[in-house]
């Protein structure tokens, strides 16, 4: 009961991020299902691609109704990160436990990094400039593969900085984006989801669903820095406990 409440609680947090934020909420996904609910860092990953799958798409259906996403720069980042996150996704059941440990530490401090940064200023007329998101797609879904992270938060600042979107489209975007290189990362990582425990899974990923519309409600209520801000400074207290304990794992 107490494994099944806690599921519901990080789901809900996890769901918060991605739908006010249109990214982060997956960092923390991986660390809670590893501290919280005492799944191995590998299995970790591989149940986090499946609630931020589950997530996104549904949030995804939500922004697109409503105009909120830029088609045709989404898919030129998506599939950019086809093959990479393909790739990643195979390796990371090859490496050691402290070392995944502490390469999630290092993306969540950036994340934090990224979310404390000034936002960019106005974005002027929207172009799509194809080098550009393919470079930042590639990256991204090597991110996603490797640590089973959607990376919206680092496709959101490309997205607003570098292809000048509007935050709006920004967000709803970067969701397409995370939908699409989870479910490659989940492909290929087939066979190992049959170990995972479908009894905490279900309800964080339920809880996940329904934290992104209420996410999507909060952002439009609260201010935007101070959401960012709050969310950054849990990310760089998750990223240090990591690494402590990645380090105490090879000591």
């Amino acid at each position: 009961m107490i494994t099944t409440v806690l599921a519901l609680v990080a789901g809900a947090v996890v769901g918060l991020a991605l739908g006010g934020l249109g990214g982060g909420g997956s960092v923390l996904a991986v660390p809670a299902l590893i501290y919280l609910l005492g799944f191995s860092p590998s299995a970790a990953t591989t149940a986090s691609l499946l609630i931020v799958t589950a997530t996104t798409a549904t949030a995804l259906y939500g922004h697109a109704r409503e105009g909120a996403v830029a088609w045709r720069t989404g898919a030129l980042f998506a599939l950019a990160g086809i093959a990479p996150a393909f790739a990643a996704g195979t390796l990371a059941d090859h490496l050691p436990q402290p070392a995944l440990t502490c390469a999630f530490s290092a993306i969540a401090a950036l994340a934090a990094v990224r979310m404390l940064r000034p936002a960019p200023g106005t974005p002027g007329r929207t172009r799509t400039h194809p080098g550009a998101a393919a470079g930042a797609g590639a990256g991204l879904g090597a991110v996603t593969g490797l640590l089973g992270v959607g990376g919206g938060f680092l496709a959101v600042p490309a997205l607003t900085g570098v292809l000048r979107l509007p935050m709006r489209r920004a967000i709803g975007t970067s969701l397409l984006v995370i939908t699409v290189n989870s479910l490659t990362a989940l492909a290929a990582r087939t066979g190992t989801a049959d170990a995972l425990d479908w009894a905490v899974v279900a309800p964080f990923t339920g809880a996940a669903i329904l934290g992104a519309r209420d996410g999507k409600r909060l952002a439009a209520r609260l201010s935007g820095p101070l959401l960012r801000r709050i969310f950054a400074y849990v990310l760089l207290a998750v990223a240090a406990f990591m690494l402590v304990d990645a380090v105490a794992l090879r000591a």
